[in-house]
């Protein structure tokens, strides 16, 4: 596989060229077709090349590709509506990623202290194996130290909670200088834990008590993965502010900040700001790929085939115990916490049996198929994974 001497050497790459997809399928320069259940790790939420995206970018390609934020840009209101009209949220800011989406949320906590009068509210709460993107604040927030290590000091008032240790984060909540904590309802890079939903309830409770902001990252676990367009509406309660991306663009780089106007009101003229946040390509494409995934077509998929995949798989752990210690996740957000190594699973199942899945922490592989796959497409991934733990069982007695 051919690679530029010339690129920074930030990624561990797998031994594969893409060239091409659609749907559910990938193909490489040699011409394999592979069944791709990354999708751009949830991002690609319509698969590949989704006819009514495509058409979206193309038409207004035509028209306008950027203008700058200091004009008016339709497609944003558009969009915002959309977004309010089926959310907690009252304001939206557009970025370009997941990350900036989350710089944004943690901003908006900070700024609605200092608005209120409460300047030294500036600390943030997160949670060990979270994972809220690479930049500054969101590496802070996580607290992961393979993401901070080599960067300097930690920045101030960042702090790194036990997942599930209530007793830690009721003193959080309780503390004069705290200004929101930050969680994803349902942990991605760190395992596909869920937060139960009892305890986001009482999350919310602790929040309103405290005059603590809660906010979400969805940007993987939202825009219908789990089953619902958001995965807190499992818990039935709503965060202040949530951030979003990946799914919103179903390939094409976006993201958003959303907020009650309560949380927002410290985001006032020049206090935040983007380039290319929210530009016409980018609206075009969000509209169309938020007015499918929001659909009960494309929700009640990903129930019916979640269910099916989450029996299945309980079945391969009862025929491959040696192989998959757990089954884990919520919706179309699946894992896989093996006994094998899981970049060694990774590429078994890669070049084996031509399905693609991706990594995650606690030694686990992600199932990320995309929102709209068929069920026959579930059962060949089920397949596939059969497939792989066979041959990872063979690996491992040899």
């Amino acid at each position: 596989m051919p690679v530029s001497g010339h690129l920074m050497g930030v990624y561990n790459r797998a031994p594969l060229n893409v060239e091409r997809g659609q749907g559910a399928r990938l193909w490489s320069t040699d011409g394999t077709e592979y069944l791709d259940c990354v999708s751009g790790i949830s991002t690609n939420a319509l698969g590949h090349a989704h006819p009514e995206l495509v058409e979206a970018l193309k038409a207004q390609a035509d028209k306008l590709w950027h203008v700058s934020n200091i004009y008016s840009i339709p497609g944003q209101d558009e969009l915002a509506d959309l977004l309010c009209s089926k959310s907690f949220a009252d304001v939206v800011f557009f970025a370009n990623s997941g990350t900036e989406a989350v710089e944004c949320a943690l901003k908006t906590a900070r700024k609605y202290h200092f608005a209120n009068g409460q300047p030294e509210r500036i600390d943030i709460y997160g949670f060990d194996g979270s994972f809220h993107g690479r930049t500054y604040g969101g590496i802070n927030a996580a607290a992961n130290p393979n993401y901070t290590e080599g960067f300097g000091p930690p920045m101030e008032g960042f702090h790194q909670l036990k997942w599930g240790d209530k007793d830690a984060l009721t003193k959080a909540f309780e503390s004069p200088t705290t200004a929101a904590i930050i969680l994803e309802p349902v942990q991605g890079e760190g395992g596909c834990r869920a937060t139960p939903d009892e305890d986001l309830r009482w999350m919310r409770e602790m929040a309103d008590k405290n005059g603590v902001l809660i906010i979400f990252d969805e940007v993987q676990c939202g825009m219908g993965r789990t089953g619902k367009l958001w995965a807190h509406e499992w818990a039935g309660m709503t965060p202040d502010i949530m951030a979003i991306a990946k799914a919103l663009g179903g390939g094409f780089p976006i993201g958003a900040c959303l907020a009650t106007a309560e949380a927002a009101k410290g985001m006032t003229t020049g206090a935040h700001g983007s380039t290319f946040g929210g530009n016409p390509l980018a609206m075009a494409v969000g509209k169309a790929a938020f007015s499918i995934i929001s659909s009960d077509e494309i929700l009640n998929n990903v129930n019916e085939v979640a269910g099916y995949f989450k029996q299945q798989l309980h079945g391969l752990q009862e025929r491959y115990p040696d192989v998959i210690a757990e089954v884990r996740g919520k919706g179309l957000l699946m894992g896989l916490k093996l006994i094998p190594n899981n970049r060694d699973f990774m590429g078994w199942a890669r070049d084996e049996a031509q399905l693609l899945v991706a990594g995650g922490g606690d030694n686990l592989v992600r199932i990320l198929a995309p929102l709209n796959i068929s069920r026959d497409e579930a059962q060949e991934a089920v397949e596939r994974l059969e497939k792989t733990c066979a041959y990872a069982r063979t690996q491992m007695a040899g």
